[in-house]
């Protein structure tokens, strides 16, 4: 692609300058001309569907650390009232309560496990990977896609 500058006389300040940018045809060009999108486009597996409510159902679950339970509150109440207009806050709300839902029980393991102290090691451990796996699913579900978690046990199918 070929770009030229052509500038206004030379007795004015360059603030005052006009820049003009021009494209010359360019034949090796091998962008994609059309409407067509260039970014990815969600998988033929992932219901189509509202991508801002299903990242928000991921993101709702880390109310956790301002309402107790609040993890599986906030999607559980989002998916309620979601899950009959839109397949895919449908099941991003089932996968983001499978995993929440086992989050909590491996927590309540870890408590458990306080007694012999390798509880005191593996809960801080359990909460980044829950944050970190919330955020990951939230920019998936951003993009239009499913974000199966690793780690949960199925209940809810």
């Amino acid at each position: 692609m070929n770009i030229e500058n052509k500038h206004e006389p030379e007795n004015k300040r360059p603030s005052e300058a006009a820049i003009e940018l021009t494209l010359a045809d360019d034949t090796t060009n091998d962008a994609p001309t059309g409407d067509a999108p260039t970014g990815d486009a969600p998988s033929g597996d992932s219901p189509t569907g509202d991508y801002t409510m299903g990242m928000l159902c991921h993101l709702l679950s880390l109310t956790q650390f301002l309402i107790p339970t609040g993890n599986i509150i906030g999607p559980l109440i989002l998916w309620i009232v979601k899950k009959d207009q839109d397949a895919f806050v449908d099941a991003t709300g089932k996968e983001v309560l499978n995993f929440q839902i086992s989050m909590t029980i491996y927590a309540l393991v870890c408590i458990l496990l306080f007694f012999v102290i390798i509880g005191m090691l593996l809960l801080p451990v359990l909460m980044i990977v829950n944050i970190v796996f919330t955020i990951i699913a939230a920019i998936k579900a951003n993009e239009g896609q499913l974000y199966r978690y690793p780690f949960t046990i199925r209940f809810i199918k």
